[in-house]
Protein backbone atom coordinates (compact mmCIF):
# COMPACT_ATOMS: atom_id res chain seq x y z
CA UNK A 1 0.00 0.00 0.00
CA UNK A 2 1.39 3.72 -1.16
CA UNK A 3 1.32 6.25 1.28
CA UNK A 4 -1.02 8.15 -1.12
CA UNK A 5 -3.88 5.94 0.20
CA UNK A 6 -3.46 8.00 3.97
CA UNK A 7 -3.13 11.33 2.26
CA UNK A 8 -1.92 14.21 4.35
CA UNK A 9 -4.27 17.32 5.38
CA UNK A 10 -4.05 19.82 2.41
CA UNK A 11 -1.69 22.48 2.90
CA UNK A 12 -1.19 25.46 0.68
CA UNK A 13 2.87 25.22 -0.68
CA UNK A 14 2.01 27.72 -3.21
CA UNK A 15 5.26 29.97 -2.83
CA UNK A 16 8.20 28.53 -0.91
CA UNK A 17 11.24 31.36 -0.27
CA UNK A 18 14.31 30.50 0.25
CA UNK A 19 16.17 32.37 3.23
CA UNK A 20 19.72 32.95 3.80
CA UNK A 21 21.06 31.44 7.15
CA UNK A 22 23.23 34.01 8.24
CA UNK A 23 21.41 37.14 7.21
CA UNK A 24 19.35 38.03 9.95
CA UNK A 25 17.86 40.81 8.63
CA UNK A 26 16.42 38.82 5.75
CA UNK A 27 14.85 36.29 8.47
CA UNK A 28 13.20 39.12 10.23
CA UNK A 29 11.63 40.14 7.22
CA UNK A 30 10.28 37.12 6.05
CA UNK A 31 7.74 37.62 9.19
CA UNK A 32 5.87 40.10 7.19
CA UNK A 33 6.34 38.27 3.74
CA UNK A 34 3.09 36.66 1.70
CA UNK A 35 5.20 33.24 1.68
CA UNK A 36 3.47 30.21 2.45
CA UNK A 37 6.56 28.70 3.39
CA UNK A 38 10.22 29.88 4.43
CA UNK A 39 13.21 27.66 4.29
CA UNK A 40 16.11 28.92 6.15
CA UNK A 41 18.98 27.73 4.13
CA UNK A 42 21.74 26.26 5.97
CA UNK A 43 23.73 25.10 2.48
CA UNK A 44 24.20 26.41 -0.58
CA UNK A 45 23.29 30.28 1.10
CA UNK A 46 25.81 30.19 3.90
CA UNK A 47 29.72 30.52 3.60
CA UNK A 48 31.81 28.02 5.48
CA UNK A 49 32.90 30.29 7.89
CA UNK A 50 29.87 31.19 8.82
CA UNK A 51 27.94 27.81 8.88
CA UNK A 52 28.04 27.34 12.65
CA UNK A 53 26.55 31.00 13.49
CA UNK A 54 24.30 31.13 10.81
CA UNK A 55 22.69 27.56 12.39
CA UNK A 56 22.24 29.30 15.64
CA UNK A 57 20.31 31.85 14.16
CA UNK A 58 18.45 29.37 12.26
CA UNK A 59 17.29 27.12 15.17
CA UNK A 60 16.75 30.56 17.33
CA UNK A 61 14.14 31.89 14.79
CA UNK A 62 12.49 28.51 13.91
CA UNK A 63 12.12 27.64 17.31
CA UNK A 64 10.57 30.85 18.19
CA UNK A 65 6.71 30.94 17.03
CA UNK A 66 7.12 34.35 15.20
CA UNK A 67 6.39 33.41 11.87
CA UNK A 68 2.89 33.47 12.15
CA UNK A 69 0.84 30.83 10.01
CA UNK A 70 4.10 29.66 7.32
CA UNK A 71 5.78 26.55 7.61
CA UNK A 72 9.48 26.62 8.57
CA UNK A 73 11.41 24.33 6.75
CA UNK A 74 15.21 24.18 7.83
CA UNK A 75 17.93 23.10 5.03
CA UNK A 76 20.80 21.50 6.37
CA UNK A 77 23.99 20.67 5.12
CA UNK A 78 24.41 17.56 3.73
CA UNK A 79 26.12 14.44 5.75
CA UNK A 80 29.24 14.43 3.86
CA UNK A 81 29.89 17.95 4.87
CA UNK A 82 31.71 18.79 8.50
CA UNK A 83 28.27 20.71 9.35
CA UNK A 84 25.33 17.87 8.74
CA UNK A 85 24.80 16.47 11.47
CA UNK A 86 25.60 19.08 13.94
CA UNK A 87 22.65 20.98 11.54
CA UNK A 88 20.45 18.18 11.89
CA UNK A 89 20.78 17.86 15.91
CA UNK A 90 20.26 21.58 16.66
CA UNK A 91 17.31 21.65 13.75
CA UNK A 92 15.40 18.68 15.70
CA UNK A 93 15.92 20.34 18.66
CA UNK A 94 14.56 23.43 17.44
CA UNK A 95 11.29 21.61 15.57
CA UNK A 96 10.66 23.28 12.42
CA UNK A 97 7.80 21.77 10.24
CA UNK A 98 10.35 20.23 8.45
CA UNK A 99 14.14 19.45 7.71
CA UNK A 100 14.91 19.44 3.96
CA UNK A 101 18.01 17.51 3.01
CA UNK A 102 20.22 18.18 -0.06
CA UNK A 103 21.53 15.93 -3.03
CA UNK A 104 19.27 13.19 -1.64
CA UNK A 105 20.23 10.12 -3.55
CA UNK A 106 19.26 7.45 -1.76
CA UNK A 107 16.68 5.59 0.95
CA UNK A 108 19.66 4.88 3.39
CA UNK A 109 20.21 8.52 3.51
CA UNK A 110 16.78 9.38 4.45
CA UNK A 111 17.01 6.65 7.13
CA UNK A 112 20.56 7.82 8.60
CA UNK A 113 18.43 11.32 8.65
CA UNK A 114 15.25 9.91 10.39
CA UNK A 115 17.70 8.38 12.73
CA UNK A 116 19.14 11.45 14.02
CA UNK A 117 15.93 13.45 14.21
CA UNK A 118 14.61 10.27 16.66
CA UNK A 119 17.37 10.53 18.72
CA UNK A 120 17.26 14.26 19.10
CA UNK A 121 13.96 15.17 19.91
CA UNK A 122 12.29 15.63 16.90
CA UNK A 123 8.84 15.69 16.95
CA UNK A 124 6.64 13.82 14.57
CA UNK A 125 5.10 17.04 13.06
CA UNK A 126 8.73 17.41 11.21
CA UNK A 127 9.05 16.03 8.46
CA UNK A 128 11.35 15.18 5.74
CA UNK A 129 11.85 17.31 2.76
CA UNK A 130 14.12 15.91 0.32
CA UNK A 131 15.91 17.90 -2.56
CA UNK A 132 15.85 16.12 -5.72
CA UNK A 133 19.11 17.74 -8.10
CA UNK A 134 20.86 14.79 -9.34
CA UNK A 135 20.54 11.88 -11.70
CA UNK A 136 21.14 9.36 -9.46
CA UNK A 137 18.72 11.10 -7.33
CA UNK A 138 16.15 11.30 -10.19
CA UNK A 139 16.96 7.56 -10.62
CA UNK A 140 16.13 6.53 -7.39
CA UNK A 141 12.91 8.94 -6.71
CA UNK A 142 10.74 5.84 -6.29
CA UNK A 143 12.89 4.58 -3.27
CA UNK A 144 13.25 7.81 -1.74
CA UNK A 145 9.74 9.06 -1.77
CA UNK A 146 8.99 5.52 -0.21
CA UNK A 147 11.77 5.78 2.51
CA UNK A 148 9.94 6.58 5.87
CA UNK A 149 6.65 7.69 6.85
CA UNK A 150 8.57 11.07 7.30
CA UNK A 151 8.67 11.76 4.02
CA UNK A 152 6.08 14.85 2.80
CA UNK A 153 8.01 16.26 -0.05
CA UNK A 154 9.88 16.63 -2.84
CA UNK A 155 11.99 19.75 -3.57
CA UNK A 156 13.47 19.95 -7.51
CA UNK A 157 16.93 21.34 -7.23
CA UNK A 158 16.84 22.10 -11.22
CA UNK A 159 19.67 24.30 -11.47
CA UNK A 160 22.17 22.04 -9.39
CA UNK A 161 20.56 19.05 -12.30
CA UNK A 162 20.94 21.24 -15.44
CA UNK A 163 24.76 21.52 -14.12
CA UNK A 164 24.93 17.97 -13.67
CA UNK A 165 23.01 16.71 -17.13
CA UNK A 166 25.39 19.00 -19.01
CA UNK A 167 22.34 20.35 -20.09
CA UNK A 168 21.63 23.51 -20.70
CA UNK A 169 18.01 26.41 -18.95
CA UNK A 170 15.61 26.30 -22.00
CA UNK A 171 12.30 28.26 -21.92
CA UNK A 172 10.28 24.97 -22.22
CA UNK A 173 12.81 23.43 -19.81
CA UNK A 174 12.90 19.90 -22.66
CA UNK A 175 16.31 19.16 -21.06
CA UNK A 176 15.00 18.29 -17.39
CA UNK A 177 11.36 17.54 -18.39
CA UNK A 178 12.32 13.79 -17.92
CA UNK A 179 13.49 14.33 -14.50
CA UNK A 180 10.50 16.29 -13.63
CA UNK A 181 8.28 13.90 -14.37
CA UNK A 182 9.90 11.00 -12.95
CA UNK A 183 9.68 12.68 -9.75
CA UNK A 184 6.23 13.77 -10.14
CA UNK A 185 5.59 10.21 -10.98
CA UNK A 186 7.33 8.97 -7.39
CA UNK A 187 6.06 12.10 -5.58
CA UNK A 188 2.51 11.73 -6.53
CA UNK A 189 2.72 7.63 -6.03
CA UNK A 190 3.66 7.96 -2.26
CA UNK A 191 0.94 11.05 -1.46
CA UNK A 192 4.12 13.52 -1.50
CA UNK A 193 3.92 17.64 -2.05
CA UNK A 194 5.94 18.74 -4.88
CA UNK A 195 7.73 22.06 -5.43
CA UNK A 196 9.40 23.12 -8.65
CA UNK A 197 12.89 24.24 -8.75
CA UNK A 198 13.78 28.16 -8.78
CA UNK A 199 14.01 30.96 -11.24
CA UNK A 200 17.13 32.52 -11.06
CA UNK A 201 16.70 35.64 -13.81
CA UNK A 202 15.11 38.15 -11.26
CA UNK A 203 14.67 40.92 -14.20
CA UNK A 204 12.90 38.36 -16.50
CA UNK A 205 9.35 38.85 -14.99
CA UNK A 206 7.46 37.16 -18.20
CA UNK A 207 9.77 34.29 -18.02
CA UNK A 208 9.66 33.81 -14.34
CA UNK A 209 5.20 33.88 -14.75
CA UNK A 210 5.45 31.41 -17.95
CA UNK A 211 7.43 29.19 -16.07
CA UNK A 212 5.16 28.99 -13.05
CA UNK A 213 1.95 28.72 -15.44
CA UNK A 214 4.36 25.52 -16.73
CA UNK A 215 5.34 24.31 -13.01
CA UNK A 216 1.26 24.23 -12.45
CA UNK A 217 0.43 22.24 -15.71
CA UNK A 218 3.27 19.79 -15.17
CA UNK A 219 1.40 18.99 -11.57
CA UNK A 220 3.39 20.58 -9.07
CA UNK A 221 1.94 21.85 -5.91
CA UNK A 222 3.90 25.01 -5.67
CA UNK A 223 7.75 26.50 -6.83
CA UNK A 224 10.55 27.22 -4.54
CA UNK A 225 11.75 31.41 -4.90
CA UNK A 226 14.94 32.94 -4.54
CA UNK A 227 13.39 36.82 -3.62
CA UNK A 228 9.64 38.52 -2.20
CA UNK A 229 9.24 39.97 -5.60
CA UNK A 230 8.58 36.22 -6.72
CA UNK A 231 5.90 35.69 -4.26
CA UNK A 232 2.50 37.73 -5.54
CA UNK A 233 3.08 35.93 -9.08
CA UNK A 234 3.23 32.65 -8.00
CA UNK A 235 1.00 32.92 -5.54
CA UNK A 236 -1.55 33.84 -7.75
CA UNK A 237 -0.90 31.25 -10.08
CA UNK A 238 -1.13 28.17 -7.87
CA UNK A 239 -4.23 29.36 -5.97
CA UNK A 240 -7.47 28.22 -7.64
CA UNK A 241 -9.29 31.39 -9.45
CA UNK A 242 -12.46 32.62 -8.57
CA UNK A 243 -14.32 31.12 -11.25
CA UNK A 244 -12.58 27.56 -10.29
CA UNK A 245 -13.83 27.55 -6.77
CA UNK A 246 -17.35 28.41 -8.30
CA UNK A 247 -17.19 26.04 -10.41
CA UNK A 248 -16.47 23.34 -8.00
CA UNK A 249 -19.00 24.40 -5.30
CA UNK A 250 -21.28 23.87 -8.59
CA UNK A 251 -19.81 20.29 -9.16
CA UNK A 252 -20.12 19.16 -5.96
CA UNK A 253 -23.76 20.65 -5.54
CA UNK A 254 -24.83 18.88 -8.76
CA UNK A 255 -23.33 15.66 -7.79
CA UNK A 256 -25.36 15.83 -4.04
CA UNK A 257 -28.70 16.50 -5.71
CA UNK A 258 -27.94 13.98 -8.64
CA UNK A 259 -26.88 10.88 -6.35
CA UNK A 260 -30.20 12.00 -3.69
CA UNK A 261 -32.42 11.51 -7.05
CA UNK A 262 -30.65 8.54 -8.16
CA UNK A 263 -29.55 10.35 -10.88
CA UNK A 264 -26.38 8.41 -13.01
CA UNK A 265 -25.34 11.28 -15.12
CA UNK A 266 -24.37 14.83 -14.25
CA UNK A 267 -23.88 17.41 -16.44
CA UNK A 268 -22.23 21.02 -15.18
CA UNK A 269 -22.13 23.97 -17.71
CA UNK A 270 -22.87 20.87 -20.39
CA UNK A 271 -19.62 18.99 -19.25
CA UNK A 272 -20.20 15.43 -18.11
CA UNK A 273 -19.20 14.86 -14.18
CA UNK A 274 -18.06 11.66 -13.03
CA UNK A 275 -16.25 11.12 -9.66
CA UNK A 276 -13.05 12.15 -10.12
CA UNK A 277 -14.17 15.48 -11.49
CA UNK A 278 -16.12 15.72 -7.83
CA UNK A 279 -12.74 14.51 -6.26
CA UNK A 280 -10.78 17.67 -8.43
CA UNK A 281 -14.02 19.97 -7.18
CA UNK A 282 -13.44 19.06 -3.09
CA UNK A 283 -9.70 19.52 -3.45
CA UNK A 284 -10.12 23.05 -5.39
CA UNK A 285 -12.71 23.81 -2.63
CA UNK A 286 -10.35 22.48 0.57
CA UNK A 287 -7.63 24.45 -0.80
CA UNK A 288 -9.07 27.64 -1.80
CA UNK A 289 -10.21 27.18 1.75
CA UNK A 290 -6.55 26.07 3.56
CA UNK A 291 -5.14 29.80 1.78
CA UNK A 292 -8.21 32.15 3.19
CA UNK A 293 -7.15 30.35 6.73
CA UNK A 294 -3.61 30.77 6.20
CA UNK A 295 -4.03 34.38 5.46
CA UNK A 296 -5.41 35.35 8.59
Amino acid sequence: MTQSAHPRPIRPRRSVLYMPGSNARAQEKAKTLGADAIILDLEDAVAPGAKEEARGLVCGNAASGEYGNREIIIRVNGFDTPWGRDDVIAASKAAPNAILLPKVESAAQVQELEALMDANGAPKTTTIWCMMETPLGILKAEEIASASPRVSCFVMGTSDLVKDLKAQHTTLRLPVITSLGLCMLAGRAYGLTILDGVYLDLKDETGFKASAVQGLELGFDGKTLIHPSQLAPTNEVFAPSIDDVDFAHRVIAASQEAEAEGKGVVLVDGKLIENLHVEIAKETVAMAAAITALAE
